[in-house]
């Protein structure tokens, strides 16, 4: 392979090598940052591996409850029954976060949406399961197709809670991609994120989600917690039009998490950028060799847009190649891919963007080849 640094324009973009670390430093096992708009991860540290969820994973059970209301198969005002299963293992009875449902009795979509959001009720969760899915066990199903179909392909649910199991998985880049489709697909119920409080059958709770009230622009979304995830937070605030989403996992304590949230979620607005380097048919400030060709060299185009998210730090360290195996034997076509544009950027892996021909070149005719081979010859080629 031929690697060839472009020159003039592409010099404004090379950089040497980092001296020093541009990422964000966090105790979380897993954590992400991710731009709202673009959908980029600007900083990941374990964010694509699969991990225990918590209470974080009803974020999935909050979404197919949206789904279902957008569509017609449940309305605000449907109320559902509360069965003993959903009352013994996730009411009062339970001793796990619940919205004090009574068994037997029936509870409006609406209110089961706010018991999940803003009071974590596992009884709420089980209600909105056995009402969709006909069981627990059926509408976790019905979560891990549905999440794959959305692409988050890390997720794996075993039920509607959060509730510590070996087969309830998803990364934290798949959450935050999770909590983007909410906030995109159903921006009116979203709103429910931000409410503090919740009374519900004369007991008033708190939104144990530390961020709001205390950042100005958080609105969302969910805390999670057991022995086996530790801690986590996925939040999201807006300032002065842009919207961050972090999600966090593996604290020690609560006050750990909304210390964390808070500092990783001003870091996400003051200390990350989505930069648009190119766009899709943009040409690079170098052409390729052609061996055979009319030519004897084309020029490079960007198959789509560049567009990459870093700390702001980070982008004077930035470094970008071009790589092709050349010459390139003609004749070319307009439109192939010939190379690779590859963007290096510190603490991140480098991402790579096809590289094509903007123009086609014609192979030379019989004398030319035979001209070309001998020159060749004669230098050694």
């Amino acid at each position: 392979m031929r690697a060839l640094f472009a020159s003039a324009a592409f010099l404004l973009l090379i950089a040497n090598p980092a001296s020093a670390q541009n990422a964000y430093q966090t105790d979380a096992s897993h954590a992400v940052i991710m731009d709202f708009e673009t959908g980029e991860v600007l900083f990941s540290q374990n964010g694509d591996v699969a991990m225990p969820p918590a209470s974080m994973s009803k974020l999935m059970t909050v979404l197919m409850t949206m789904e279902a209301v957008a569509e017609g198969r449940l309305s605000l005002d449907d109320e559902l029954p509360v069965s003993e299963n959903a009352w013994r293992r996730g009411g009062a009875a339970s001793g796990s976060s619940t919205m004090f449902l009574e068994v037997n009795s029936r509870a409006r979509v609406e209110d089961l949406l706010r018991g999940i959001i803003v009071q974590s009720g596992n009884d709420a969760c089980i209600v909105i399961a056995e009402a969709l899915g006909g069981s627990e066990d059926a509408f976790a199903d019905m979560m891990t197709d549905r999440a794959q179909e959305l692409g988050l392909t890390s997720a794996s649910f075993a039920n509607s809670t959060g509730w510590p199991h070996p087969d309830h998985r998803i990364s934290a880049e798949d959450l935050a991609r999770l909590a983007r489709i909410i906030i995109a697909d159903h921006p009116a119920l979203y709103e429910i994120y931000a409410e503090r409080e919740f009374t519900y059958n004369g007991i008033r709770q708190f939104n144990r989600n530390p961020l709001l009230g205390v950042f100005d622009g958080a609105d969302g979304l969910k805390t999670g917690h057991t022995e086996e995830s530790g801690y986590g937070l996925v939040g999201t605030a807006e300032r002065d039009g842009t919207r961050r989403i972090i999600v966090f996992n593996g604290m020690d304590s609560s006050s750990s998490r909304a210390n964390e949230a808070e500092r990783m979620m001003r870091s996400a607005l003051s200390d990350y950028s989505v930069y648009d380097l190119f766009s899709a048919g943009d040409q690079i400030d170098h052409e390729a060799d052609v061996f055979m060709g009319v030519s004897d060299q084309v020029s490079l185009e960007i198959a789509e847009d560049v567009r990459i998210g870093m700390h702001r730090r980070a982008r004077r360290n930035m470094s970008v190649e071009v790589v092709y195996n050349g010459p390139l034997i003609a004749p070319v076509e307009a439109g192939s891919v010939v190379g690779q544009l590859i963007v290096s950027v510190p603490d991140a892996e480098p991402r790579r963007y096809d590289l094509q021909a903007a123009e086609t070149v014609e192979r030379k005719g019989l004398m030319g080849r035979i001209g070309a081979a001998l020159s060749h010859m004669i230098r050694g080629g």
